[in-house]
Formats: C-alpha cells, sequence, structure tokens
C-alpha cells in the first residue's frame, strides 16, 4: 500500500496500477478505504503536474453568448462599444481590467479563466480611484510608462502596475493617496499628478537599491551643518546624494508635473529607507539647499510608516500655509543648519545686504553665497533683490539624466 504522498512519476503510476486493482472493492471494507486514500493523492500530484489549461477567454466569451443567446450588440454593456466588442471578439483588443469584471459580474464567467491563472481572483477594490483622471499622456510623453494609442482603455492596468512596482497597494495607496492634504500642499495641487509623481520616485527608488542600509540615529541633527557646506563646492548636490546614499537615504531627481506645485517630499519604501525626491522646479542654489535640508529634518524628526510629507516651499510664511509644528520645526532646523541664527544676528548683511557682505559671510560659513541671497530675499520679500546671487540654472545641470 502507498501510504504517503506521490513525488515521483514512478510513485504515480504504482499509484495508479494498485487503484486499477482496488476499483471494485466493497464499501467500508480496508480496501475502498486504500482506494480513497490513493486518488486523492494522485488527485494532488496532477493538480501539480499536469494542471489543466483554462480555457481562452475569448472563446469562454463567445460560448457564453451562444449559451444565453447574445450577438455582438449584446456585449456594448460589458465591453464598452460595438468596435471594441468586435475588435476583442476577433483578438484584436486586449481585455481590460475593467471589461474583466464587468464580463464576471454580467456574465457570470469565472475571473481565473478572464485572468488566465487558476485560483486567480481580480485586484482589490479601489473603487474611491478614478484611473483615468491620472495623467497618462505626460507620463507617456516622459517614458514612465510604454507609449499606447489607448492608454484610457487601460489605465487601472498601467496605475496598477506601477503601484506593485512602488511597493504595492497597502504601502502606497495609504501613503501617497488615502491621506489628508498636508500644510504645504497647494489648493490647486491635483492629487492624481502627485500620485503618479510619487510613485515614480519610489519606483526609481527600488531599481536604484543602495548598497547601505538606513539605520535611524545615523544622521544627527548637528550633522546637517556638514552637508551644508557642501554646498560651498561645484558638484555639492552630487556629493550631498552621495553622503545621503552612505547612511541609506535615497536622494532621487525627478521634474514636477503639471498641476503638482511640487518642492520636495519626504517619504519611505516599504523597508523602512528613507527617500527624499526632489523636483527642482526652480533651479536655483538657494531653492536647493534650502529644500533638501527641509526634507532631511522631516527624515531625522518626524518620518513614520503612516507619514508622507508633501512640500510646496511657496506656501513657507505664506498667510494660506496651515499651521503644523513639524513643517515649522523642519524649517528652523534647515535654516539653522544653513546660516546658525546667533551667526545671522550678529552679522551687518541683516541691515545692509551688498554683494561684499553676502560674499564675507559665505566665506565665513563655507557656505555657497546663494544660500545667504536667498535668506535676505525670503525675510524681506524682495525677489528682486541680489537676483544674481541666487544661483539661476546651476542645479539641473548636475542631474542631466533626469532632464
Amino acid at each position: 500500500m502507498l501510504n504517503r504522498l506521490i513525488k515521483t512519476e514512478e510513485d504515480y503510476k504504482l499509484a495508479l496500477s494498485h487503484i486499477d486493482k482496488l476499483m471494485d472493492a466493497r464499501a467500508n471494507t480496508p480496501e475502498a478505504d486504500e482506494l480513497e486514500l490513493l486518488a486523492t493523492l494522485v488527485e494532488l500530484y496532477e493538480d501539480k503536474h499536469y494542471p489543466l489549461d483554462l480555457p481562452d477567454p475569448v472563446g469562454a466569451i463567445k460560448f457564453r453568448m451562444e449559451q444565453l443567446g447574445l450577438n455582438q450588440p449584446d456585449m456594448v454593456p460589458f465591453l464598452g462599444s460595438r468596435s471594441k466588442v468586435s475588435e476583442v471578439l476577433n483578438n484584436k483588443r486586449p481585455l481590460t481590467l475593467s471589461m474583466m469584471r464587468s464580463l464576471h459580474n454580467g456574465l457570470d464567467i469565472p475571473a481565473e479563466i478572464l485572468l488566465r491563472e487558476p485560483g486567480a481572483d481580480f485586484p482589490g477594490d479601489m473603487s474611491d480611484i478614478d484611473w483615468n483622471r491620472f495623467p497618462l499622456s505626460e507620463m507617456a510623453k516622459r517614458g514612465w510608462i510604454e507609449q499606447d494609442s489607448d492608454l484610457q482603455n487601460s489605465a487601472e492596468e498601467i496605475m496598477r502596475g506601477m503601484i506593485k512596482q512602488a511597493g504595492g497597494t497597502a504601502m502606497v495607496s495609504e501613503a501617497c493617496f488615502r491621506r489628508s492634504p498636508g500644510p504645504r500642499e497647494n489648493a490647486k495641487m491635483d492629487s492624481y499628478a502627485l500620485f503618479a509623481w510619487c510613485l515614480r520616485v519610489l519606483i526609481l527608488a527600488k531599481k536604484n537599491r543602495l548598497k547601505n542600509k538606513f539605520k535611524k540615529g545615523s544622521i544627527k541633527q548637528e550633522e546637517l551643518k556638514d552637508i551644508a557646506r557642501l554646498s560651498y563646492f561645484h558638484d555639492g548636490p552630487l556629493l550631498a546624494r552621495e553622503y545621503l546614499a552612505k547612511h541609506g537615504i535615497y536622494m532621487i531627481v525627478v521634474p514636477h508635473l503639471p498641476k503638482t506645485y511640487l518642492d520636495g517630499v519626504a517619504m519611505l519604501l516599504e523597508d523602512g529607507s528613507p527617500v527624499i525626491g526632489l523636483t527642482l522646479r526652480y533651479d536655483r542654489i538657494d531653492n536647493f539647499w534650502f529644500c533638501l535640508l527641509h526634507e532631511l529634518a522631516h527624515v531625522i524628526k518626524h518620518l513614520s510608516r503612516k507619514d508622507i510629507f508633501i512640500d510646496d516651499l511657496d506656501l513657507r510664511g505664506h498667510g494660506a500655509e496651515k499651521e503644523d509644528d513639524r513643517e515649522s520645526e523642519a524649517d528652523r532646523i534647515a535654516q539653522n543648519a544653513l546660516i546658525p541664527g546667533k551667526k545671522w544676528e550678529n552679522t551687518p548683511v541683516t541691515n545692509n545686504a551688498t554683494v561684499a557682505n553676502v560674499i564675507s559671510l559665505s566665506e565665513s560659513l563655507k557656505i555657497h553665497p546663494a544660500i545667504i541671497a536667498g535668506k535676505i530675499r525670503f525675510e524681506q520679500k524682495n525677489y528682486r533683490l541680489l537676483s544674481k546671487l541666487v544661483g539661476n540654472r546651476e542645479i539641473r545641470k548636475h542631474f542631466p539624466e533626469s532632464f
């Protein structure tokens, strides 16, 4: 008697031979019990090694149409239009998830047949998301997704694919989409464009894994001054990215999408690695360094799995900005790392913002003059001041792969 799992073809043939001999066994006898056991073992082996091919989805649709006496016009509610019905039934158009759900719910065609995967079911419901509101054309233009003449009909598949690449539905949708708007988010911001941009940042981080793992507390607040001093060097932005990478922190540059009004983001990968995303929408040295240190302050002080910090720095100090102690603290930390408060109070540049005084202070602090010029312009709300010192068009050139 074979009373163990069938693991080889030889075991399988032996079991079939025993079954053939026991086919006439009477009920409630040891032989009948043995027959039942062998049949179960054979079924388990066949399920694994001889799976039945699922029917072709289009064939299943045609079969169901014949069963129910339906013609092509009757399929419009399930597939979208007469032309789409014709194309699907002639294998010229793939089924979308939306079509599959309609066919499953309306015609009772099993999900595993439509998905062509044994035991498969449709992805979890995200009914509050309108997949067609994502900026698919712009994303395709930038090479984030493949060019397709029918992007809108494949919107759900495309975006679910990006969500999977970025870390999965559970993490991404909660962090990037199903959340309350933050204090530094512009009221005009398109949440779908923002979501797509965040996905792109996370995907790029996962594609370019860092060698070093992040350890909480590996960068102290005091060390931000050392990062600020990297601004003194011509290739400072690249040195900063390298410094952060050694501590397991990603710095990813992705140009902003229209209607995102975005400078920077701080968020986490599913493994807990911090990701700082920057748009460089203002190609200026002062903006880059303040934004980078602001997001890094969030990483050090505030970032957790349930958080994502979205920052439109145009709202900083603006009356429309919502109160949030964490944003204010990140501002203070970044500003003090760039220019210590006591140093700022005791410098003549605050009362006499000449080029000479700006250069003198930058030499003393070993930071780029653009940072000092930017602070003066912000505090005085006069953005015509020192415009030649803020380093226009001096950052993006370090990241040509992103532009």
